[in-house]
C-alpha cells in the first residue's frame, strides 16, 4: 500500500495561530456551502474526542471519492448548517485538542492517520478547522470506545451529512476499495517537485483567495506542495501527485499524453471532408477556459426573434453557452487521464457534440441519463473535482446533466442526446441547434503577429499588464491598430487572456500570457519547430468515431448512428 503523505508533524507542530500554516482553500467559504458542499462539512460546537475520531475515519475513507471533508470545532449546527455567530474556542483548548488529535491518529485509528488543523477567526472568535482529505491507505477503522481496556473497532462512512458505521453491504464495498486510490490522487514516480510551477500555484491560490497565497512565493516547494496536498511518498523524498501535475505543470500533456481538448469545426456537417481543428493544451483549468472562450467567440451566436403577440423581442442562442460549458467541464472532470484519448468538441451548423473517454460509471443506468438523474456512486477524479470546485468551474453535485437539459430547454432548443455503449468506453453528448437560430458559422480570421513581436508581448505579459503598458512596450500610439493587429490575434490564438473576462472594458483590465503562450514562448526561444496548441490546422482526415453505441435521449430517440 502507498505511504500516507499526511505526516504527523502537521498536527504536532500546530499552535493557536493561523499565520504559520494555511489551507489551499478560502476558509470563509466553508460557512456558505460554496464551493465545498454541506455533506463534506461537519460542524461541532465543542470537543468530543470519540465523535471527532469517527468522523475523521469516515472522511478519510472517502466512500464516494468526493475528496474527504472538513470538521469545524467551535461552531454549532442545525440540520447540517452552521449556527452563527460561532461559540468559538479558547487558545488553550485549541492547543490541547491538537495534541489529543495526534494521540488519536497514532493509537485510535488504523492505519495511522493525521489530518491537518488550522485555527481560523470568524466573527471575532477562533474556531478550529480540521481538514480530512481522502486517505491513501483506506479503509480506516476507528475505536468504538475510548474507555480504558476497550478494543472494539469499526469502519465509518459519510451518508449525506451524517457519519454512520459501515455495516453489511456498505462495509463489504468499503473493504473492496482497499489500496484503490483514484489516479489523480496517486504519486507520480516519473516526476519530481521541480515539475510543479510555483507561478501557477500562486496564481491559483490568489484566485481562490486562500490565506496560503501570502507565503507561497517564498515557502520551500516541499512545504508548499505538502500544505496543498499535491505531494506524497516518503517524507525524505516526496514526489508530486498526478493532480498537482495536471494543474500546475506548464505542459501536463508531456506527462499524460492526449491531455488536450480538440475543437473541430465541420462547415459541411460532421463527416464532411473539410474541417478546421484547433487544439488546446496546458494546465487543466487554463486549457478548459481557453477552449470555452474560443468556442463562445467563434461558434455561439445570438438571434433576436420578434413576436407579433408581444412587444418584447426574444433573444436566443444557436447553442446555449451554459449547456456547452457544462458538457465540456464535465468531460474534463470525468475523463480518464490514464487513457490516451483527447476530449473532442465537434461543431457543425446543426449541433455541438462533445466526445470523452471513458463513459459514465456503470452505477449510472441509461434510464437515469435519459431522465437527467445521473448520480454516480463514486467519482473518477476526486482531486480534479476539488480544484475545479475551488475555481467555481463545477459544482460537483451530480448537477451536470440536469443543468445541460435545463439550459437547452430554457433556450427553446431540442433536447440533448447522450450516447454511450455497453462497455461505457465513451460518452458522446449531442447539443442540437435551436430552430430559428441556425446560422452559417465562420471561425474568426485574424491577422498573424510576427514571431518577434509575439515573443516580446508574451514575455512582457508573464506578469499581468494593461493594454496601455503593452502599447508602450511596443512603442505604439494607435489604440485601434494595436487592438486589431496585436491584442486580438494573440487572444484569438489562445496566447493571451484578460484577467477580468466578464468585464472587457474595465479600467482595471489586464492581460497575461496563458499556459499555451508560455509554451509558445519557450519553444520560440529554443528554436523548436512543429505544431503548437492553439494553432488552427485544416485537414482532410476525419476525427475518430466513438464505439458502436446505444443512444438515450430525454424525450426522443436517436435516429441513425452517431457520426
Amino acid at each position: 500500500m502507498l505511504p500516507n503523505p499526511l505526516r504527523p508533524y502537521t498536527v504536532s507542530r500546530r499552535v493557536a495561530s493561523s499565520t504559520d500554516m494555511a489551507l489551499p482553500i478560502n476558509l470563509d467559504s466553508l460557512f456558505t456551502g460554496q464551493p465545498v458542499e454541506w455533506e463534506r462539512v461537519e460542524f461541532k460546537a465543542g470537543w468530543n474526542p470519540l465523535d471527532v475520531l469517527q468522523s475523521i475515519s469516515a472522511f478519510a475513507n472517502d466512500f464516494h471519492n468526493l475528496g474527504g471533508g472538513y470538521i469545524i470545532l467551535g461552531v454549532g449546527e442545525k440540520d447540517g448548517r452552521p449556527l452563527l455567530p460561532p461559540k468559538g474556542l479558547q487558545p488553550e483548548q485549541i492547543d490541547a485538542i491538537q495534541h489529543q488529535l495526534l494521540e488519536l491518529g497514532n493509537g485510535s485509528i488504523r492505519p495511522a492517520y493525521h489530518p491537518l488543523c488550522v485555527p481560523h477567526r470568524i466573527g471575532g472568535l477562533t474556531v478550529l478547522v480540521i481538514w480530512v482529505p481522502g486517505g491513501q491507505t483506506r479503509p480506516y477503522k476507528a475505536r468504538l470506545s475510548l474507555a480504558k481496556g476497550s478494543n472494539e473497532w469499526g469502519y465509518f462512512i459519510r451518508r449525506n451529512s451524517n457519519t454512520i458505521r459501515a455495516k453489511g453491504a456498505d462495509e463489504t464495498e468499503l473493504l473492496g476499495l482497499a489500496a484503490r486510490v483514484p489516479f489523480d490522487d496517486r504519486v507520480n514516480q516519473l516526476a519530481s517537485l521541480d515539475d510543479l510551477s510555483r507561478e501557477r500555484i500562486v496564481e491559483f491560490l490568489t484566485e481562490i483567495r486562500s490565506d496560503l497565497a501570502a507565503g507561497a512565493r517564498t515557502m520551500p516547494m516541499r512545504e508548499l506542495a505538502s500544505q496543498m496536498r499535491i505531494s506524497g511518498g516518503a517524507s525524505e523524498a516526496p514526489l508530486p501527485l498526478n493532480v498537482g501535475l495536471l494543474f500546475f505543470n506548464p505542459a501536463p500533456d508531456r506527462l499524460f499524453p492526449c491531455t488536450q481538448i480538440d475543437v473541430v469545426y465541420f462547415p459541411d456537417e460532421s463527416g464532411g471532408d473539410r474541417f478546421i481543428e484547433k487544439t488546446f493544451r496546458g494546465p487543466l483549468h487554463l486549457m478548459l477556459r481557453e477552449a470555452l472562450a474560443y468556442i463562445q467567440r467563434n461558434y455561439i451566436s445570438e438571434t433576436v426573434i420578434k413576436r407579433g403577440d408581444r412587444a418584447e423581442a426574444s433573444r436566443v442562442s444557436n447553442f446555449p453557452y451554459a449547456a456547452v460549458e457544462e458538457a465540456v467541464v464535465n468531460a474534463v472532470y470525468h475523463r480518464s487521464y490514464e487513457e490516451r484519448e483527447p476530449i473532442e468538441v465537434r461543431v457543425s451548423p446543426s449541433e455541438v457534440a462533445i466526445l470523452s473517454f471513458p463513459g459514465p460509471d456503470r452505477s449510472i443506468s441509461l434510464e437515469a441519463l435519459r431522465a437527467g438523474r445521473a448520480i454516480s456512486r463514486r467519482y473518477r477524479n476526486r482531486r480534479v473535482g476539488e480544484f475545479l470546485k475551488e475555481l467555481r468551474l463545477t459544482e460537483g453535485r451530480a448537477t451536470g446533466i440536469p443543468k445541460i437539459i435545463r439550459a437547452m430547454r430554457d433556450n427553446g432548443s431540442p433536447s440533448p442526446l447522450f450516447e454511450t455503449d455497453d462497455d461505457r468506453a465513451s460518452l458522446l453528448v449531442h447539443l442540437p441547434v435551436r430552430l430559428g437560430a441556425r446560422r452559417s458559422l465562420t471561425p474568426q480570421v485574424t491577422p498573424q503577429v510576427t514571431p518577434q513581436v509575439e515573443a516580446v508581448v508574451l514575455a512582457f505579459c508573464a506578469e499581468p499588464r494593461s493594454a496601455q503598458e503593452i502599447r508602450s512596450e511596443l512603442r505604439l500610439k494607435d489604440r485601434k491598430y494595436f487592438s486589431s493587429a496585436y491584442l486580438q490575434p494573440l487572444m484569438g490564438a489562445g496566447f493571451l487572456q484578460p484577467t477580468i473576462p466578464e468585464k472587457p472594458q474595465s479600467r482595471l483590465q489586464r492581460y497575461r500570457t496563458t499556459a499555451a503562450g508560455m509554451i509558445r514562448l519557450s519553444r520560440a526561444k529554443g528554436g523548436a519547430s512543429g505544431g503548437h496548441p492553439g494553432v488552427e490546422q485544416t485537414t482532410a482526415v476525419p476525427p475518430k468515431s466513438p464505439p458502436k453505441s446505444k443512444a438515450v435521449n430525454k424525450g426522443s430517440k436517436l435516429r441513425g448512428k452517431a457520426k
